[in-house]
């Protein structure tokens, strides 16, 4: 059983109709999740409140309380690749993560998230992710290891001052017209809600993509996302009729499947580059992975 070292936290919303008690919220927003289980965690005093007491079966709902629990998943995956810490200071820790591994818990996935592993590894509580990439993708993800400072950073992605560069190796069925393209369109969820698509609309998403090499039906591309939707690269390298290689999502959703290990997502994260904005310095990570053509 895997069970999280740090409690995860919801806040009951507002509702026109109130739910009639918690343990109908928790019912209804956590699906995965059986009656059965949430009543027993009640039970056993799993699930706290504000004061870090815990809730009965017949606590009122009042929106805007928050409820703190720690996740548990039996038979959670291990994860048989190391991540790499590449830089650490006061501010943020930059990290090389490996194919695989989430950055943060969800689904099957307590312990094993980069970010948990990062917490018991260097002993910072207060880690928090400044963005994220996808399980599958490997490459570098930067953290925030200090909350006075963490909005200083954060404004880094939001304003479009971090340079981020991907690489990747995909079919590629017919030889390309051209080596270099920018997409732009607007991308929003699809069905199921983890896997996206592209709308109609104000464009919301942009990357340039550039095919740097050949060899028989694949290419080695580099890519710069402008933009971090979900899955913003690989639903625009499918959109150009360029798979990446060992994408079980894009261009066709393919069946649910256990992990294979040899057979990794061919999307690394490989550069970020920022001024930083503390100190003004430029600041450039590479990681220390590489994709065969």
């Amino acid at each position: 059983m895997g069970i999280a070292k740090t409690p995860s936290v919801v806040t009951l919303p507002e509702a026109v109709k109130p739910y009639p008690s918690i343990l109908e919220f928790l019912i209804k927003a956590f699906p995965g999740i059986s009656r059965d289980t949430w009543a027993q965690r009640i039970r056993d005093e799993k699930v706290l409140d504000d004061n870090a007491s815990p809730i009965a079966a017949d606590t009122p709902y009042v929106p805007a309380k928050r409820l703190f629990y720690f996740r548990e998943v039996e038979n959670e995956p291990v994860i048989p690749f190391p991540e790499t810490i590449l830089f650490q200071d006061d501010e943020i820790l930059v990290a090389d993560k490996p194919h695989f591994l989430p950055v943060i818990p969800g689904g099957r996935f307590v312990n094993e998230c980069l970010l948990n592993r990062l917490r018991a590894r260097t002993g910072i509580a207060d880690l928090v992710p400044l963005h994220r990439i996808d399980r599958e993708t490997a490459g570098i993800v930067m953290l925030s290891a200090n909350k006075k400072t963490r909005g200083l950073y954060h404004d880094l992605f939001m304003q479009g001052k971090i340079t981020k560069t991907y690489h990747a190796i995909a079919e590629v069925a017919q030889p390309p017209q051209q080596e270099l393209w920018v997409v732009q369109n607007r991308i929003a969820r699809g069905e199921p809600r983890f896997r996206m698509r592209s709308v109609t609309g104000a464009a919301n998403s942009e990357s340039h993509i550039q095919l740097l090499k050949e060899s028989g039906n694949r290419g080695y591309f580099h890519l710069r996302p402008v933009t971090g939707k979900t899955h913003q690269l690989r639903l625009h390298m499918s959109s150009l009729g360029f798979q990446i290689i060992n994408d079980r999502l894009y261009p066709d959703l393919l069946p649910e499947q256990d992990d294979d290990f040899t057979r990794p997502l061919q999307l690394l994260a490989n550069q970020i580059m920022f001024h930083d904005p503390l100190t003004g310095k430029a600041m450039e990570f590479g990681s220390g992975q590489a994709l065969l053509l």
